[in-house]
């Protein structure tokens, strides 16, 4: 993996409460970690428009049956 020194100009508390909610100890691993969730989120939103949405209509009690099936 290629890595890439820069400078950016980030909020502190922006960036302590990213920490604090991943639960890294360094600016580099927080903003490292965020990068990496967006990206994961943009391909599964990626993916759900390609296939589209599908209406299951399942209840909790369908799934709990469908779990206990397999």
């Amino acid at each position: 993996m290629m890595h890439m020194r820069t400078t950016i100009d980030l909020e502190e508390k922006l960036i302590q409460k990213v920490m604090k909610l991943l639960g890294v100890k360094t600016k580099r691993e927080a903003v490292q970690r965020a990068l990496e969730s967006v990206i994961a989120q943009k391909r599964r939103e990626s993916l759900q428009a390609k296939l589209g949405r599908l209406d299951l209509k399942l209840t909790l009690k369908d799934l709990e049956q469908m779990r206990r099936d397999d």
